[in-house]
């Protein structure tokens, strides 16, 4: 069964073809700048086909959606010979709210539902919303599943999710945690437990998601019980330039220190800060490392509270389940950054983590592998997320039901 899977931005259109049979990626792609003058369109085909990148100007997602099926019918470097070859399309879709806590096929009401969520994610969203769009234009007859990021945690229980707040702000207006990179923190702790090689109920597994935008999850038994976001995916880790968790009634005292407005405020704390702020260097943490080995005292502050922060919501939510099995590290950071998982695990030596040093430094990159020795009572894993694998998966479970 080949599905599509669409990850669409406000002026971007990330693709892939996937073979959910033999999890084959046959062809992947974006497209960005879409609306833009210049945009920039990629196309990487498999099975020896040669792909391209072009630019050139695209009105919209309807034209970019084109491209790309024009791209894999192509007579000679396509990977398909029609249409009728892709069974489903799934559509990342980033808030659900409480309404869907599981994949959904698209139809008008869900399409009319999801819109009602907007004020929840604003900039997202909408801009999922085009890709549905296009892609229902062109392909019709295709069945289209939206695959929510929120969905893996609404199995949250409510003295996890809910804010001390009125309760009318639950109520009336929606507020509460959702938590996001759900479909990342589902795949690596469903990858993990095979790992554990013991029934899925049995487990407990923290799961860290560490990127540019970043998120721990507390996964008992196979469920999320906590995670780190909250109503916006501002809330938990310090981030590229997301400041994570701060006391509220700082946003008032700047806001009136610095004469800001609440959009100047929204981009001081989602913009400005995290990482890029603490280390007065970069977002990305390749180059707050560089610095850091060159004696910047405060990348070295960026990278110390980054793991301090990452420590103590392992510690947390080892608590919340009463014991812990696994510790996964995924993401940009989290697969890659071997200096980031040795100063958190080195400071869990309580729970019994004995780190392989020689293992994690030198991890294959693109592998499941557990980084700790035979004898650490709880076990880590790098395990590289693949939030597209797991979206085609769940798609195609839908529609074959």
């Amino acid at each position: 069964m080949k599905v599509l899977v669409i990850n669409a931005g406000s002026s971007s259109l990330k693709y892939q073809l996937i073979d959910v049979d033999t999890e084959a990626v046959i062809a992947k792609g974006l497209i960005d700048r879409i609306g833009i003058k210049d945009s920039n369109i990629i196309y990487k085909p498999t099975l020896g086909k040669t792909g391209f990148e072009i630019v050139r100007d695209v009105k919209d997602h309807t034209e970019a959606i084109r491209i790309v099926i024009d791209a894999m019918l192509d007579p000679e470097n396509g990977v398909i010979k029609s249409m009728e070859e892709i069974d489903a399309v799934g559509h990342r879709v980033v808030h659900g709210g409480e309404k869907f806590t599981q994949p959904v096929l698209i139809d008008d009401e869900v399409i009319a539902t999801i819109e009602t969520l907007t004020d929840l994610a604003p900039l997202h969203n909408p801009a999922n919303m085009m890709g549905i769009r296009a892609c229902r234009e062109i392909m019709p007859n295709v069945p289209m599943v939206a695959v929510f990021d929120t969905a893996f945690h609404q199995t949250m229980p409510a003295e996890a999710y809910m804010y001390a707040l009125p309760y009318e702000a639950y109520t009336d207006h929606m507020v509460r945690r959702y938590g996001f990179h759900g479909t990342s923190h589902n795949y690596v702790s469903k990858v993990a437990i095979e790992m554990l090689d013991k029934p899925a109920e049995e487990t407990k597994i923290v799961t860290c998601h560490i990127g540019n935008g970043s998120s721990v999850a507390a996964i008992k038994g196979g469920k999320c019980i906590d995670t780190s976001m909250g109503l916006t995916p501002l809330e938990g880790l310090p981030m590229g330039t997301r400041c994570g968790d701060i006391d509220p009634a700082i946003v008032l005292y700047l806001m009136k220190k610095l004469d800001l407005n609440a959009a100047e405020m929204d981009a001081y704390m989602n913009k400005k800060s995290g990482v890029l702020a603490l280390s007065g260097v970069s977002s990305d943490m390749r180059d707050i490392v560089a610095a850091s080995r060159e004696g910047n005292a405060r990348a070295e502050l960026a990278i110390a509270t980054l793991c301090y922060k990452i420590k103590k919501y392992i510690g947390a939510y080892t608590a919340a389940m009463d014991g812990i099995d696994a510790i996964v590290f995924t993401a940009g950071v989290g697969e890659n950054a071997y200096y980031v998982r040795e100063r958190v695990l080195n400071g869990l030596n309580y729970l019994g983590v004995v780190l392989n040093d020689d293992l994690n430094e030198h991890c294959p990159r693109g592998q499941n592998v557990e980084i700790t020795m035979p004898e650490s009572r709880v076990k880590a894993f790098v395990i590289p997320t693949d939030e597209e694998m797991m979206i085609a998966a769940q798609t195609a479970e839908l529609v074959k039901k």
